[in-house]
């Protein structure tokens, strides 16, 4: 499989830049690889790149944005940080990647059993963990749907937070950036979230 060029990059559309990933994530959960010449590939892209997603999802050793969607050099901006949150920095990152760079997809990728959703479900304060983990804390405020037990023994509970944190990551990204609010209005970009499960390796788009 080659690696992007702007050619490839320019004929997709935000719609072919998703079925992309939800193929590649296919391939994962049944084991089976796109053939890569990584070398050939990381020649292919020193003198230029073409990525056509950014995606921002956790630093847990498991959620590897490029193999969880089996993609190689050059294919995908990799943004991660620890339970997926938002900030100005990765903000910034993702205009590049759209504006600059000319990416057609962003997703914001959570994940099952994420221990820095946990944290902030159990309160954990501790050195500037405590800031990153209050960027949580909205996601937290509103699951109204449980009314007791609202810590990290609560796998159900947890299981909510998670997915209000990426759908509240989207909106975050689509109110604070009027650049990629713009470039998803004209149709040009799509800002979507999804969870990807521990379990199964399967990533659900939230779409």
């Amino acid at each position: 499989m080659r690696t992007h060029t702007k050619d490839t990059q320019d004929s997709l559309t935000p719609e072919l830049a998703l079925e992309i990933l939800k193929e590649g994530n296919e391939r994962f959960v049944n084991n089976i690889k796109a053939h890569r010449d990584l070398l050939q590939q990381a020649n292919d892209t020193s003198t230029g790149q073409f990525p056509f997603a950014a995606i921002l999802s956790c630093i847990d050793s498991r959620t590897s944005a490029e193999l969880i969607f089996d993609q190689g050099l050059g294919d995908i901006f990799s943004i991660r940080i620890a339970g997926n949150i938002l900030n100005d920095d990765i903000l910034g990152s993702m205009e590049f990647a759209c504006k600059i760079a000319g990416s057609k997809l962003i997703v914001v990728l959570g994940h099952t059993k994420c221990g820095a959703i946990e944290g902030a479900c159990d309160n954990i304060e501790l050195g500037h963990i405590t800031t990153l983990l209050n960027k949580v804390k909205p996601a937290i405020a509103i699951e109204t749907e449980t009314k007791s037990e609202r810590n990290s023994k609560n796998k159900s509970f947890v299981g909510n937070v998670t997915k209000y944190n990426v759908t509240l990551t989207v909106q975050q990204v689509k109110e604070q950036s009027p650049l990629l609010r713009e470039l998803e209005l004209s149709k040009k970009i799509k800002i979507i979230g999804g969870l990807y499960d521990l379990d199964t390796g399967k990533v659900t788009f939230y779409e």
